[in-house]
Parts: structure tokens; C-alpha cells; sequence
């Protein structure tokens, strides 16, 4: 069978461009009908579920009307903290809301240890490391969560993560290397890996197989550069306009498309930028993320 690119790549787009988890009051005037009829209006054929999205039915509902899909959804995991019992029972009622919204992906973060929401650490210099032991309990308990995955005919795609106890090339490689491949496979976000490593190409080349789940997120490198040297906390780094759209940036997503194109990738392609709605209005990145991808990696 030939791969047909249209048929094999969904495009969404996160919410969280509308509206921000870690800061609820950041675009809190941004409603579930906005967010969706916005992606509707630039093009987009799904998104991943928010913070502040309903119950399953209701949002159905809304996606119905609009012929949208959900694509996947955030699960905070707390392996190391709470133990793999405890965590795992959290990540099933994660996967029975997922297939009650026709969803495939858990997107999985270890969330111990974390230094996302911190008001004072340094997202560059400041994330914590696990011991050996605890990489073999995350390891351990991340296969669990795809054996309860598989139940729910969904994948747990890992978000390698600024901030995290797996956020680099070397321990996403540890975490791969470390977890069965027909349990974990991993979402590739380009500017994560961008930001934590200045190579973004390295990551996808080496675990192109193990993909399941892709966010494409552009990088300012002078926004991240000033952040740097001010050694800003995450929040304030995306406050302060470190992250944007595909097409916006200074990354070149062309090597990216065209790696998982010719591995044959199906699946979700999810643009991705934390931004302030107040400087960035939502439908106008949203559009200019969609003229992008149409003009520049479609047509190629």
C-alpha cells in the first residue's frame, strides 16, 4: 500500500495557545466554543484536551458540531513520588476519559521533581536527575502504563520536557532504551528538544521508530538567548516569548516533515506554543501556523 501523506498525518493544534494550564488566569476569558471554532477557522482538524475542557459528553457534543477530533491528552505522572500503584490507577481513569473522547494518545510526563511551575528555578540550569533506582521504578512503572494502555486502544507517547527528570537527548535515550517498544513510544516535540539541546534533528533520526505522537513547536533563539542569560523560570521564558508557531521561529521544520515522511509516520502532528493570548492573538498564529505547513511543507 502507498503512504499518502493526507491520508497517514492528522494536523491539531493545542489549546494552549488560548489558554494556559500552569496559569489559569492567562487567556481565562477564552472559552471552549472560541478555542474550537478558532481551529475550525484556521484549518485544523482536531486538538488535544485542556485543563478546562468539560466532561466527555459534553464535549463531544462540541467537537460533533464542528467535525473536530480530540487527538490526545496531558497526564501529569507521578511514578516516583506516589509509587507505580497508585500512579497507574490515576493513568487508567486518564485512558477511560481518552476513549470516552475517541482519543488514542496519553501524553505521558513524569512530573516529580518538576520545575515547570516553579516561581524561581532556572528552567536552563535547575532540573533535578534521577538515581539509577528511580530511573528503573519510572521505567518499570511507564511499561505498566502501557500494558493499561493497550486496553484502552491507546498508546502512551512520552513527552521528553524542559524542566523534568527526562528532558534531554541522553535521557530520553536512557528512557528508550530502558522501556518496551510496543508499550512506550515517545512524542517528539521539537522545541523542547531544541531548547535543551540546541539539536533538534538528532533526537527524531535516532528514535524515529519509537514515534507515536509529534508537537510541533517553533523556538525564538534571541528570546531564548535573553532568557538565558536572565536565567528566567520556564514561565516566564514562554511569558516572554521564547516559544511560537511553526513558521514564526528559527527552527526549520522541513528536515523534521520530511524524516517522518520517509519513515512513513501516521499519526498526529499537534502545533504547540505557549504564548500570552493578550500578545499573541490565538486564531491570528493559529492561521499563520496553517499558511505555513500549506505553503511550506505541503507543497514540497
Amino acid at each position: 500500500m502507498t503512504y499518502d501523506i493526507n491520508k497517514a498525518v492528522k494536523w491539531g493544534i493545542a489549546p494552549i495557545g488560548w489558554r494556559n494550564d500552569d496559569i489559569p488566569s492567562i487567556g481565562k476569558d477564552n472559552n471552549l466554543q472560541q478555542l474550537l471554532s478558532d481551529i475550525v477557522v484556521a484549518g485544523f482538524q482536531g486538538t488535544e484536551v485542556g485543563g478546562f475542557f468539560p466532561d466527555s459528553d459534553k464535549l463531544n457534543y462540541e467537537l460533533k458540531l464542528r467535525h473536530l477530533e480530540i487527538a490526545g491528552q496531558w497526564f501529569s505522572s507521578f511514578i516516583l513520588r506516589d509509587g507505580i500503584e497508585k500512579a497507574s490507577a490515576a493513568f487508567e481513569k486518564h485512558c477511560q476519559f481518552l476513549q470516552a473522547v475517541h482519543a488514542h494518545i496519553a501524553v505521558v510526563s513524569e512530573q516529580t521533581y518538576t520545575i515547570q511551575q516553579s516561581d524561581t528555578k532556572n528552567i536552563f540550569t535547575d532540573k533535578a536527575y534521577m538515581t539509577d533506582d528511580e530511573w528503573d521504578k519510572l521505567c518499570q512503572g511507564l511499561n505498566h502504563y502501557g500494558e493499561i494502555a493497550a486496553k484502552y486502544d491507546i498508546k502512551v507517547a512520552y513527552h521528553h520536557h524542559m524542566g523534568t527528570v527526562v528532558q534531554t537527548k541522553e535521557e530520553t535515550d536512557r528512557l528508550m532504551a530502558n522501556t518496551d517498544p510496543q508499550l512506550v513510544g515517545l512524542l517528539y516535540d521539537t522545541g523542547h528538544i531544541a531548547v535543551s539541546d540546541g539539536d533538534y534533528m538528532s533526537l527524531l533520526n535516532d528514535h524515529i521508530d519509537r514515534v507515536v505522537h509529534v508537537h510541533f513547536k517553533d523556538v525564538r533563539k534571541d528570546k531564548e538567548k535573553e532568557n538565558r542569560e536572565k536565567g528566567l523560570t520556564f514561565q516566564k521564558s514562554f511569558l516572554n516569548g521564547m516559544f511560537t508557531v511553526p513558521g514564526d521561529g528559527d527552527l526549520d521544520f522541513k528536515p523534521v516533515f520530511q524524516t517522518l515522511i520517509d519513515h512513513q509516520y501516521k499519526g498526529w502532528i499537534i502545533v504547540e506554543a505557549e504564548q500570552d493570548p493578550e500578545k499573541a492573538n490565538p486564531l491570528e498564529y493559529a492561521l499563520k501556523a496553517k499558511q505555513y505547513i500549506n505553503e511550506e511543507l505541503l507543497k514540497h
